[in-house]
Order: structure tokens, then sequence, then C-alpha cells
């Protein structure tokens, strides 16, 4: 077995692991690890000439930079600082 084969096994069997788990906390982990394993999977798509698979991991790709996205940098995900510090009596309406 070759390292593109165990890092496509590894990466991407943790990755569709993950993207089931009850926990938000870890489901985000999924796009991280599906990322990681896509330079295995181009690399293994070239050597064996598979070209309609190469495309398909532009796709696969697209898909798990979105999530990376939406999981990790979208502002909807990390509101603003002074939002946070606020504690809950300073944002309630005053009579």
């Amino acid at each position: 077995m070759g390292l593109d084969q165990i890092g496509i096994t590894l990466s991407g069997v943790i990755a569709i692991w993950l993207t089931q788990d009850k926990r938000e906390t870890w489901r985000r982990w999924a796009c991280i690890f599906g990322m990681f394993a896509q330079p295995f999977w181009f690399y293994a798509a070239w050597k064996a000439e598979q070209w309609g698979i190469f495309a398909m991991c532009t796709l696969y790709t697209y898909a798990w930079a979105r999530g990376f996205w939406t999981h990790w940098l979208s502002p909807l995900c990390h509101p603003p600082m002074l939002a946070r510090s606020l504690r809950p009596s300073m944002l309630a309406r005053r009579p």
C-alpha cells in the first residue's frame, strides 16, 4: 500500500466519520481532515491517469473548502469580541 493510499484511507475515513458525529465541535473538524486527504487524491488520480476522478477531486476540494469557510472562517462563526464581552445585564433594555 502506497503513501497516497494510506493518506486517502486515514484522512478520508476520519473526515466522513466526523461528519456524522453528534457534537458540533467534532463535526467542524471533518472539513480539515477532508482537505488533508485531497492532495493524496489528486496525486493518486494523476498517477493512474484517471482524469475524471481528477476532475471530481476539484469538486470535492471545493466542497471541503466550503465547510472550512463555514466552520472556521465565517464571521457568523465568530461573533465580534464586544458582544462576547458584554454581560447579559448590559444587553438588557432599560425601562
